[in-house]
């Protein structure tokens, strides 16, 4: 778990996600405050907790580089993978708004994060609406992520759901610039797709094989490659997000 952030490496202003125009950009006072609202960076290796269910944070931090996980583990030892974290995500939020984190956080590759002070946060809440706006957004599209997981889970065949989350995952890996063309590094192991679909290894390798037939895809070697973007949110009965820029902080 991270401690003491370090020192700022990455001027906001030269921040590579500003580049990015499925990010909304910032106001001038808004970056200002911005600059001095971040305290710093932190470089977490794979494998590794951001964050720990029912542990307090005194941080809020955004993902610059590489690819996290939410998720909750179980009394048993299980694990239920809520969703992925990605260039642009707020972590930490729970911890500001409950006191404690509702879940945990933990890397999936090398991970680079934005160091913000929890105790600023009604500060820019109240001097930057359009921040706290933005704020306001990324929990409702959190919310809104979740909801889609929890029918996904819940109501779809295997073969749908698992269509569902690789349409999902492609979606959001192009919205952060990860994609080229019609590939993506997923740094994603067979156990971690069952543990966020709810299958068994054996249920997940077979319906694996069987989207694999329909040549839409191809995952193999931590990429995933979407020959046909149309099938697969098709057989995944998946819609795009079409919204205006999403924001970040």
């Amino acid at each position: 778990m991270p401690k003491e952030p370090p020192s700022k490496t990455t001027p906001c202003k030269k921040c590579p996600l500003r580049t990015n125009p499925c990010y909304r950009a910032f106001e001038g006072t808004e970056l200002k405050f911005i600059e001095g609202f971040k305290t710093g960076e932190l470089v977490i290796e794979a494998g590794e907790q951001v964050l720990i269910d029912g542990h307090d944070s005194a941080h809020l931090y955004t993902v610059l580089e590489g690819w996290a996980i939410r998720l909750k583990y179980l009394p048993d030892g299980g694990r239920q993978i809520l969703n992925m974290a990605m260039p642009g995500d707020l972590l930490g939020l729970q911890s500001s708004l409950f006191g404690s984190m509702q879940h945990s956080v933990e890397t999936l590759t090398r991970v680079k994060l934005c160091v913000f002070p929890r105790s600023r946060l009604f500060e820019l809440v109240a001097a930057y609406p359009g921040l706290g706006f933005d704020i306001t957004w990324l929990a409702a599209r959190e919310e809104a992520m979740l909801a889609e997981h929890l029918v996904n889970v819940g109501q779809r065949s295997a073969f749908v759901r698992m269509s569902y989350f690789f349409a999902h995952l492609f979606d959001r890996a192009k919205q952060a610039n990860l994609t080229e063309g019609n590939k993506v590094a997923l740094p994603l192991t067979q156990e971690h797709i069952a543990d966020s679909l709810g299958l068994s290894a054996v249920h997940t390798n077979k319906t694996l094989r069987k989207i694999r037939a329909t040549r839409c895809i191809d995952w193999s070697r931590g990429e995933l490659i979407v020959n046909d973007s149309d099938m697969l949110h098709e057989l995944g009965e998946y819609e795009p997000y079409d919204g205006p820029p999403r924001p970040f902080i």
